[in-house]
């Protein structure tokens, strides 16, 4: 199997992944505050790749480890604590769509700004299509509340952070097994992440409670799926193709949205069609490969 085909693999798994995300969050919204959704979700997913990292961890180069962890803070901790916060608050989902789709955006940006990467036009031109369709769709599909529209620099602050980490990885880990990375960021979470529940009173809430059972079900399954198995997902795609392209994987999650949407009976409109295409043509862009056959820069 090509290395292509299967990022593209890895690609749509991703998007069905995280495209579930928003939902799983806001199902425990009511029951846990946000600090314990996120902790939760950090926190599972560090116990399930705890027994790994302990035999991965001395594979890892002793100047490489500081950074292997500064992934998991960038990657996972900030953006979990920063995207709980944001939907606890109930800011429109389709703005928090949008926002959340800038994460290519600032992978660009911080890729020019901080590692002097020369980035072809095309690429960039890709990335904007792929926001602008992006945009237009969630436009045709209704109204965008701007309540609590405050809270939306949550989310943009998320998307920083992912570009943070997207970079980190393409730049300064590329020699570092994918798997290795995110066994070793999410395990050392586990610390940080269970201060935060003793503090947050975790271990006092009503388990006996089948709605409090449900949603911290609902965290730890959005850790251990969300978190573990798509940050390995998510590193291996930053090696294989590129961190641009992986971090377009946000511009896949509205396809999963109306794919759900479809098999539910609801109508997808010509109009809403056009707009996928529109951002299935910025995907193209920003991953063609140029007249001799060969991939454009990665980052």
């Amino acid at each position: 199997m090509s290395n292509k085909l299967i990022s593209w693999i890895i690609f749509v798994i991703l998007c069905f992944i995280w495209g579930s995300s928003f939902i799983l969050m806001r199902y425990s919204k009511d029951d846990l505050t946000a600090p314990q959704i996120a902790a939760v979700r950090i926190f599972s997913a560090g116990i399930v790749f705890l027994p790994l990292a302990m035999i991965h961890l001395r594979r890892i180069p002793r100047k490489k480890i500081g950074l292997v962890l500064l992934t998991g803070v960038f990657g996972n901790l900030f953006p979990a604590f920063l995207f709980a916060e944001a939907i606890a608050r109930n800011i429109d989902s389709s703005l928090a769509g949008i926002l959340n789709s800038l994460t290519p955006v600032c992978v660009v940006l911080i890729a020019i700004i901080f590692f002097k990467d020369k980035i072809k036009i095309q690429k960039i031109v890709g990335v904007l299509v792929g926001f602008a369709g992006l945009i237009l769709l969630t436009v045709t599909q209704g109204n965008i509340s701007l309540e609590n529209i405050g809270y939306s620099l949550l989310i943009v602050a998320g998307t920083i952070s992912y570009g943070v980490n997207v970079n980190l990885v393409g730049h300064r880990l590329k020699e570092i097994n994918p798997v290795y990375i995110a066994t070793i960021s999410l395990a050392f979470l586990t610390i940080p992440t269970a201060i935060v529940l003793w503090q947050q009173g975790f271990h006092h809430l009503d388990f006996n409670n089948n709605r409090v059972r449900l949603a911290v079900i609902a965290s730890a399954s959005l850790g251990i799926v969300g978190s573990a198995i798509a940050t390995a997902l998510f590193y291996i795609l930053v090696q294989k193709a590129g961190g641009l392209f992986a971090s377009l994987v946000t511009y896949g999650i509205p396809f999963i949205a109306l794919f759900w949407g479809f098999i539910y009976g609801e109508n997808i409109t010509i109009l809403e069609i056009i707009c996928l295409g529109i951002i299935l043509l910025g995907v193209y862009l920003a991953n063609r490969r140029d007249d001799r056959g060969e991939m454009l820069d990665n980052n």
